[in-house]
């Protein structure tokens, strides 16, 4: 894929580009990202908090329309201290590549991190940036998810060998060490005198869920505490999956780890308070995609890449807002933060700058939202592109020829086990399990009235001239972000195109290889 000659010619643009931002960050302030200025809400060296968590549904969390009972209670108590983005997506629905899109402002395919593998070695990160400014850089859990290391410039890994992590087994998933740890890093950047980036990355809601037969069989001695267990008829269903007793039974689950994960996201939060650097600490919350669920997880329909964004800035921004109108991407987050801290904008970025909205001004442009797949952990491409609008969503699978089956996390729990038994019986969770397997080459569904994307309307002549604009925003997105499958998407009604497409995808996966232990 990468050697196409589009891509070829982009390459040759990125060296260009990073000639000029290496001149940028030399010189004085004078090259900025070509549409954003400077917001004079802009503070000098304000901290800067980022909170995740792994594999978290957008409408898991109470404050984004959750009805589990006490489910999140302090994103949601951040969600009333700040401003929550009802249209926020990421660009890619697993989780490194997720990752490494938010720190570099790049989509995958342009920071040549497509799968589970390192960035290019000439993309500047965020926190290269932020180092460079002063600022002292911590991470807790998913460190190795943002390779090489070095290009990430951590002052702060509490961890003391690769194989005796912290933050590696249960530990990634305890509140207390989520504390302990964000409290020691606090102290440091205080004695230090020096404004502070810290990513807390909660390894929770990820499976193995809480209090199922997985959890203790990964974990062992190691085994995460075990907040709180809420019973399957005490949940809400996850309206893409089939409403059955085993899947309802590990959706609870799901939500045993949703709530422990919002513990974790307490600890850190409790921390901050404490150190008594809040006040000048702008607080981001996410999560790097939908839950790891069919449907959802590595794939490109709304509950994959629609994400709970909440930004709360203290004595700068007014708490308690929702923004319902303006569309956010994850490649916006950097270039967002470097704003905000008062940071020249390097060329080159694919996401644009937000810092606006956090004070109620308008911008234009923020009306849909582009999202891609690639390759998952086993080196298998499934390429997807994607379309997110407000009203509609529209997706190609290039993937998709009949004979290629899915896999990944979403195929390895009790859920699909569930739905390909029941699928032996019941007609439509049969045609729900064929569509996860081989999909079809184009999806698209009515979000104001299916969120779930359960009606595929691809072939419904009424919506004909909607999915003509979607096809045409597709493509102009594909364009403008040097996709290298814009060519094949062109011409995916010719013969072969698609399937020489997919050949060249594969070999490009045996290329990318990858040595992420778990």
């Amino acid at each position: 894929m990468k050697k196409t000659i589009s891509s070829l010619m982009y390459m040759e643009s990125k060296m260009v580009l990073s000639g000029l931002s290496i001149m940028c960050l030399i010189g004085t302030n004078a090259c900025k990202n070509g549409d954003t200025k400077k917001d004079k809400n802009a503070t000098k060296n304000p901290n800067i908090l980022i909170l995740t968590a792994d594999d978290l549904a957008y409408n898991s969390v109470g404050v984004f329309g959750c009805k589990v009972p006490d489910i999140t209670p302090n994103i949601d108590k951040l969600g009333s201290e700040g401003i929550r983005f009802t249209n926020a997506y990421v660009n890619t629905a697993v989780c490194q590549p997720c990752r490494q899109s938010l720190l570099t402002g790049r989509l995958p395919h342009n920071n040549g991190a497509e799968g589970f593998e390192p960035i290019d070695s000439d993309v500047t990160t965020l926190t290269e940036l932020l180092k460079k400014a002063g600022y002292f850089n911590g991470i807790l859990g998913k460190e190795i998810h943002n390779q090489p290391t070095e290009k990430f410039f951590w002052d702060f890994i509490p961890f003391k060998t690769e194989t005796d992590s912290v933050w590696r087994k249960g530990n990634s998933r305890t509140p207390a060490l989520f504390r302990k740890y964000s409290a020691k890093f606090f102290a440091m950047a205080k004695k230090q005198n020096k404004p502070f980036f810290l990513e807390a990355n909660s390894h929770d809601p990820h499976r193995p869920f809480a209090g199922s037969a997985n959890d203790t069989a990964t974990f062992g001695d190691n085994l995460p505490p075990i907040e709180r267990i809420y019973k399957p008829e005490d949940i809400e269903m996850l309206g893409y999956l089939p409403d059955i007793p085993k899947v309802r039974k590990e959706v609870a689950q799901y939500y045993n780890s949703v709530y422990r994960c919002d513990q974790n996201i307490g600890a850190v939060l409790q921390s901050l308070d404490e150190s008594g650097l809040a006040d000048n600490t702008l607080v981001i919350f996410l999560s790097d995609h939908g839950a790891s669920f069919p449907f959802s997880k590595a794939q490109c329909y709304l509950n994959s890449d629609k994400t709970p964004l909440i930004v709360k800035w203290p004595g700068k921004i007014t708490p308690g807002q929702a923004d319902t109108t303006h569309f956010i991407s994850g490649i916006d987050l950097m270039p967002s933060i470097l704003e905000a801290t008062g940071i020249s904008i390097i060329p080159g970025l694919d996401g644009r700058s937000f810092l606006p909205l956090l004070f109620n001004k308008d911008q234009n442009n923020r009306d849909y939202v582009y999202s891609s797949f690639y390759q998952i952990f086993a080196r298998i491409r499934y390429p997807m592109r994607s379309i997110h609008g407000r009203n509609f969503g529209y997706i190609y699978n290039f993937w998709s020829d009949g004979k290629l089956g899915m896999r990944g996390d979403a195929t390895g729990g009790l859920t699909w086990r569930a739905m390909k038994e029941a699928a032996k019986t019941d007609p439509r969770i049969a045609a729900r399990v064929e569509l996860y397997l081989h999909r079809v080459p184009e999806e698209f569904y009515d979000y104001r009235n299916d969120p779930n994307g359960l009606h595929n309307l691809i072939n419904d002549p009424k919506y004909a001239d909607e999915i003509q604009k979607y096809i045409n925003r597709l493509t102009e997105a594909m364009r403008k972000y040097h996709d290298p499958a814009l060519e094949a998407f062109i011409n995916r009604n010719k013969k072969d195109v698609v399937k020489n497409f997919m050949k060249e995808q594969q070999e490009e996966a045996k290329k990318t290889g990858h040595d992420i232990r778990f």
